[in-house]
């Protein structure tokens, strides 16, 4: 077999010199972005994770400042400890959940829609059409939730001024308010995972509202030294200690390790997902 007829160009039509794969990338990669992009929900979800996050934070932080002199001694000592962890739990707490479900609608609506079939004719390797999804949706949430951890945190860190003081160049602080945005995007890129599973948007975004939300406190009445061990590497659970500043007496796993036990659940359901994608029908 002769080099004219194998490789790259044996896939080319005569006459027309292949495409390389840099540009075949950035071909897929611009038409993710236009395809995410153009959908309403995700200007409204975005919108919305914005709005939870800051509106929570406020809320949250002041009504904690309000009831500062009422609050057990314990509770303020936790505060005082890591305040960082205190002020971004309060935004992500409910924001997260616009993250879930944007996640999964990206590729479920696809299937509800019927568009997933225009898509695999486009892409019929489908792998690539996955990775691609996935790169443009996790950066969007990277910035985003990078942008959106930063100004909570100097919310946050305003209200609490009066009580306690706190600033990025403080230990682990920095590194919390970017794992911040981290946590939010490795939590879309869990969610899309299972949205290209199930393939369903209902199906989807119960999957993963069951395993951020409702898995954690069953796994807590588990007796015992089993229960702090499940519920500690739950995905949720172990992501967000990368928007700690510190490792808290109780915790198991120390911030980075939390977040690298939530990106290997992330990348066995996407393995999963490529999978499937791979045999089963559109």
């Amino acid at each position: 077999m002769t080099a004219a007829t194998s490789g790259p160009a044996a896939s080319a039509p005569p006459g027309t010199a292949p495409v390389p794969l840099g540009k075949r990338v950035g071909r897929l990669m611009i038409a993710e972005w236009t395809k995410i992009r153009t959908v309403r929900s995700t200007l409204w979800s975005l919108i919305l994770l914005v709005v939870l996050d800051l509106g929570f934070t406020a809320l949250f932080v002041g009504l904690t400042v309000g009831q500062w002199d009422k609050t057990d001694e314990g509770d303020r000592a936790s505060i005082i400890a890591d305040p960082t962890s205190m002020i971004l739990g309060s935004g992500f707490f409910l924001s997260q959940l616009t993250v879930c479900v944007l996640g999964v609608l990206v590729v479920a609506s696809e299937y509800s829609t019927g568009m997933i079939r225009a898509s695999l004719l486009a892409v019929p390797r489908r792998l690539p059409m996955l990775w691609a999804k996935a790169a443009v949706f996790g950066l969007l949430i990277l910035v985003l939730g990078v942008a959106v951890s930063f100004a909570s945190f100097f919310i946050g860190a305003a209200l609490m001024h009066d009580k306690v003081s706190v600033s990025l160049g403080d230990p682990g602080v920095l590194r919390a308010v970017v794992g911040g945005g981290l946590y939010l995007a490795m939590l879309g890129l869990f969610a899309l995972a299972i949205g290209a599973i199930v393939r369903h948007p209902a199906g989807g975004i119960t999957g993963v509202i069951g395993f951020v939300l409702v898995l954690s406190p069953l796994a807590a009445l588990l007796p015992g030294s089993l229960g702090d061990h499940v519920h500690a590497y739950l995905p949720s659970e172990a992501g967000h200690l990368i928007a700690q500043a510190h490792q808290g007496k109780d915790d198991l796993l120390t911030p980075w390790q939390g977040y690298g036990v939530f990106a290997v659940w992330t990348v066995l359901l996407l393995a999963i997902a490529a999978t499937l994608l791979k045999r089963r029908d559109a």
